[in-house]
């Protein structure tokens, strides 16, 4: 079970309570559900019935037994506990893992894809005419419609030609910027262009808009230190062990893995790109996949046989989750119009 599909199925936990004349409410629109804060417990918090229970007329821990008694039983959830002043914690079963394997692998680089802005009308963005601008305004573009959206794109005056053959920027025209969205990051005080394509379009959309890049090698260098670096060895990495594997007579199988920041920072994924897509942040995106690659790392160790002993069912597990992993950072790259090399 992802987010997405938890966020549902509490939702449903609340329209069922409301249709039983249990609360009486106006069902939400959304249910956002996170990681637990401190003294949470589970794989998953919402604070829904915080939310609901002035409403409601009763107090939270009351709402939140309401749709606790209701999430009980639920599939993918072994666990549903009310903690503080009324949060919902919520523990899924380990099958939930397998799922969620076989779901990346399923949709495979368009994991996180979604229709929640389809039919709402074209989404009309403007950037001025200035390098970081354009790459941002390229990959809000991506991002917005990896989420359904019909998008526009467009800029105040001719691009630079390396801004699209160097940097891979794509425009859908000249806009005067009247009525459109802009797009209006720090602008960048150095030339990105001879950093190559990867590296700059790392550099120009890893900092939040806010923020100022920064010049120079680091982007460049094949070490930990580097962010990039990291996403993309661990994506390499990923396709390694899947071919080694191979070759020692095995393939990947979703079972259950103890590896809950990385299952977790995967089952994140969809509310990421929509959070990046609802707020025109790449930089979002960019930091996730870190996250993802960062709790991918610890995983290599453990996944292929070492000296004589044989495959067994948590080796197969385990590529499976590092092929997921790898398959989700290279769709997040793809998105930022980077591209994500099976070697390096």
């Amino acid at each position: 079970m992802t987010p997405v599909e938890l966020s549902r199925t509490v939702l449903y936990a609340v329209r069922r309570a409301v249709e039983e004349g249990e609360l009486a409410v106006t069902v939400p629109e959304r249910v956002v559900v996170a990681p637990p804060g401190p003294g949470g417990c589970g794989d998953y918090a919402t604070n829904v019935a915080l939310q609901l229970a002035r409403s409601a007329g009763q107090p939270a821990p009351r709402v939140a037994e309401v749709i606790r008694a209701r999430l009980l039983g639920a599939v993918g959830i072994s666990d549903v506990v009310v903690t503080g002043p009324g949060f919902i914690n919520v523990r899924l079963r380990s099958a939930a893992v397998a799922d969620l394997v076989r779901e990346i692998l399923r949709h495979g680089s368009r994991y996180g894809y979604g229709d929640s802005l389809a039919g709402q009308g074209a989404v009309r963005l403007n950037a001025a005419t200035e390098v970081r601008a354009v790459v941002h305004l390229d990959a809000v573009a991506r991002i917005l419609r990896s989420q359904g959206a019909l998008v526009h794109a467009g800029c105040a005056g001719p691009l630079e030609p390396e801004w699209g053959s160097v940097l891979g920027v794509r425009v859908d025209g000249l806009r005067d910027g009247s009525g459109e969205a802009g797009v209006r990051p720090v602008p960048v005080s150095f030339d990105p262009l001879p950093l190559g394509r990867d590296a700059a379009r790392w550099a120009l959309l890893y900092p939040a808009p806010g923020d100022r890049p920064r010049a120079g090698e680091e982007h460049l260098v094949q070490r930990e230190s580097n962010p990039l670096f990291r996403v993309r060895y661990a994506h390499a990495r990923s396709r390694a062990v899947v071919r080694n594997a191979a070759d020692l007579g095995f393939g990947p199988e979703p079972g259950a893995v103890e590896a809950q920041v990385l299952v977790q920072a995967l089952a994140d994924c969809p509310r990421v790109l929509a959070g990046a897509a609802a707020h025109r942040a790449p930089d979002r995106l960019a930091r996730h996949l870190v996250t993802v690659a960062d709790a991918l790392l610890p995983l290599f160790p453990a996944v292929l046989p070492l000296g004589d002993e044989k495959p067994s069912a948590a080796h197969r597990a385990r590529l499976a989750l590092a092929e997921a992993a790898g398959t989700v950072l290279a769709g997040g790259l793809s998105l930022l119009g980077i591209d994500a090399p099976d070697h390096l």
